[in-house]
């Protein structure tokens, strides 16, 4: 798949220069990021020494052609009440913020890019 959507640890890897993820960023028609991930990224940057650079690398990302940023909607919420009963039936919980960001991946049918193992008790998200 050639459209993926990206954790927050993704963003991140990537403007620490990690070669694997930008390699694969590199090859990627479309690029799409959560209100979540932004609103988690903010929080991070507010909390470091860097919040002006981080916000203008920020900004300058989103700008990108590639990159579309999706926000949460009440679509969304369906797809996170579904994801919740599932985790919850299985007795396998995972970080709410991630059960939205999983959402935005199935209404938009993007493959979720991440480098977080707890994605895998989401049945049916596509994983890179």
């Amino acid at each position: 798949m050639n459209k993926i959507l990206i954790d927050t640890n993704i963003y991140s890897s990537a403007f620490k220069g990690d070669p694997e993820t930008i390699t694969t960023l590199r090859y990627v028609s479309h690029i799409g990021i959560t209100s979540i991930s932004i609103g988690e990224l903010l929080s991070g940057f507010k909390a470091g020494k860097r919040e002006k650079e981080n916000r203008k690398e920020l900004g300058e990302f989103l700008d990108s052609p590639r990159v579309t940023l999706y926000p949460v909607d009440s679509d969304t919420a369906e797809y996170y009440s579904s994801i919740l009963n599932q985790l919850k039936s299985q007795g396998t919980p995972i970080p709410t913020n991630n059960i939205w960001i999983a959402a935005v991946a199935f209404q938009h049918g993007l493959e979720l890019y991440t480098l977080d193992n707890h994605f895998l008790q989401v049945n049916g998200l596509l994983l890179r």
